[in-house]
């Protein structure tokens, strides 16, 4: 259904970086190394942010920290409002719908939103949780961009749930993060639901995505590489091919290593390298600390 009020809006394509969190020694948000690594992410050529994605450790932080610091990006003046996507998803509809209005009233671009993830929905179940959303927020709902991570939720949101979705509301469910690994699903999502935007989780499937019309990339190692992912997307986007596969191949390598070192531990490690900053080294319960060796070792291993 259309929702009244809701115009018309352009699709949302580029490279987005799903923002890590550094956290103090007492596993408070640092809120200036947080600032300061959105700065550079976005200097570095990302289209636009989503803080408090899985890589963001987004479940380990409260709803309270998770306003706070959007707010302060915006505040701040590190992101304008139309850089942001963040993840708004949990498993009660009213926190969720909390949280996406908030996302709403300070501009972002979009929400990012897990479905629900302790009771086994059914597509039936989910398309209720999904619609009442956007429903409750109205005119005020943002550009939501469904959230598929089901080796960490259980719940996979199915080709045909997106089509239905993207049907009943084309000016709010307007993208799809692909963080499955399953080829088959990401290339099933574009093909059910040409109008929605699909971003696989990994750049090591960005030129056969942006092939088949996907929409680009939101990846965790956009927080150790984005300029790289930015230039073959750009690469792609405008047809210069004998630059592609060179591009693809180094961005694959540097994947790779980061997923072997422990895709948030991996990348927080570098940071702190990178930086000399060893709080990056801490992560929130249940993970384990970062170790200063897997740093060392990693930034010796892409810099081959």
């Amino acid at each position: 259904m259309a929702i009244e009020g809701m115009a018309k809006t352009e699709r949302l394509t580029g490279v987005v970086t799903p923002l890590l969190t550094p956290y103090e020694n007492d596993l408070s948000i640092t809120e200036g190394l947080y600032l300061e690594h959105a700065a550079h992410c976005l200097d570095g050529g990302a289209h636009y942010l989503s803080p408090f994605g899985t890589t963001g450790e987004a479940v380990s932080n409260t709803m309270g920290e998770r306003m706070a610091m959007l707010e302060r990006l915006v505040a701040s003046g590190t992101a304008t409002p139309g850089q942001l996507m963040p993840g708004t998803g949990l498993c009660n509809l009213e926190e969720t719908v909390t949280l996406t209005r908030h996302a709403a009233e300070i501009g972002c671009a979009a929400a990012m939103v897990l479905p629900p993830f302790f009771y086994p929905p059914s597509d039936e179940g989910l398309y209720r949780y999904y619609s009442r959303l956007i429903e409750t927020l109205g005119a005020q709902a943002p550009k939501i961009v469904l959230y598929n991570i089901p080796q960490n939720t259980g719940v996979p949101i199915s080709p045909a749930l997106s089509a239905r979705l993207n049907a009943a509301f084309p000016d709010v469910v307007t993208a799809y993060k692909d963080s499955s690994g399953n080829w088959d699903n990401t290339t099933a999502v574009i093909r059910a639901a040409p109008g929605i935007s699909v971003f696989p989780a990994s750049e090591t499937l960005l030129s056969k995505a942006i092939a088949l019309g996907a929409g680009g990339c939101i990846s965790a190692t956009c927080n150790s590489n984005i300029t790289a992912i930015r230039r073959l997307y750009e690469a792609l986007r405008v047809g210069v091919w004998n630059e592609t596969e060179k591009l693809q191949l180094g961005l694959e390598a540097h994947r790779n290593a980061v997923q072997d070192a422990g895709l948030i531990s991996g990348l927080k490690s570098l940071k702190a390298y990178q930086t000399g900053e060893r709080r990056w080294l801490n992560l929130r319960p249940p993970h384990e600390t970062a170790e200063p060796a897997v740093g060392r070792s990693l930034a010796k291993t892409i810099s081959q």
